[in-house]
């Protein structure tokens, strides 16, 4: 029994050193246990609490107990008119194209498209991402299922203005024999992770035959809230323009795209057609500064 105060005292003390990750005069954003944000900057703290100096409400005390996560700002992270306009976590794609930009080291996402398409990527470092992908026809009756890894290459050629990157899809599909498949190309981006416009050129490839004409890839995101995003994702394949629209909303732990795909041809003939795209993404990880 004579172990037990002193265990609470070593967990309460690892607790405290835990939330302490930051220095004063930091912008920080505080999540308490009951649901509330803030963000402030740090005015002083001690052991029981923190002093922030808030844009709304001046300066307030959130004692420690209360906190359930704290973490510093980026600088590319504001508040506007007392919403938080937080990073974006699926900054270096549009609905699946691939643009300049690229994960940092230790960030990652989750992407489930249409129930059967699934995809994980992971930021190695911040210029180095890695994804890996399946459509687990496998479930059913034991159907040949595609696989595939996406790595990209990106730098900043001028931070936040003008990202280069260069990467592929490299897939096979399981149960079949000389059944490669993929694309390699380059993405060059203009504009920063929340407003940008990407053009992109890359070849396919299937059993080892490349294709002799490029896919061109033209697509644009911008943010237009905390949490929506207007994106355009567009294709010009051999001589077939495919277009889309559609947007993406962020919540805290996942978000969801949506938007329409349509062929160029349609409208030569006076009629519209679409089809739907719904795409749900998890981001996880802990991204490097």
């Amino acid at each position: 029994m004579k172990k037990l105060p002193f265990l609470i005292l070593l967990f309460s003390l690892f607790y405290t050193l835990g939330l302490s990750q930051v220095g004063v005069k930091d912008r920080v954003l505080i999540q308490t246990k009951n649901g509330n944000e803030y963000v402030g900057k740090v005015i002083s703290e001690d052991q029981r609490s923190y002093v922030l100096d808030t844009n709304d409400l001046g300066q307030i005390t959130i004692k420690k107990e209360d906190v359930q996560s704290i973490r510093t700002l980026r600088e590319t992270e504001t508040e506007k008119e007392g919403e938080i306009w937080l990073e974006n976590p699926f900054s270096s794609r549009y609905f699946y194209a691939p643009n300049g930009y690229n994960l940092r080291k230790g960030e990652g996402y989750y992407q489930n498209t249409f129930l059967f398409v699934n995809q994980a990527s992971y930021g190695i470092t911040n210029n180095l991402t890695v994804g890996v992908g399946v459509i687990p026809l496998f479930l059913f009756d034991g159907t040949s299922s595609p696989i595939w890894i996406t790595p990209k290459f990106s730098i900043p050629v001028v931070k936040d203005k003008f990202n280069v990157g260069v990467g592929g899809l490299l897939g096979t599909v399981l149960g079949e024999e000389e059944t490669g498949f993929g694309i390699l190309y380059g993405a060059f981006t203009v504009g920063d992770r929340n407003r940008n416009l990407n053009v992109g050129v890359g070849y396919g490839y299937f059993d080892g035959t490349l294709a002799d004409r490029p896919v061109i890839n033209i697509s644009g995101m911008i943010r237009l809230s905390p949490k929506f995003y207007l994106i355009s994702e567009n294709y010009i394949i051999q001589d077939v323009g495919l277009i889309s629209l559609g947007g993406r909303v962020n919540f805290r732990k996942v978000s969801l795209d949506f938007g329409l795909y349509t062929v160029t041809e349609i409208f030569e003939s006076g009629s519209f057609a679409a089809v739907p795209l719904i795409s749900v993404g998890i981001p996880f990880g802990n991204p490097a500064e």
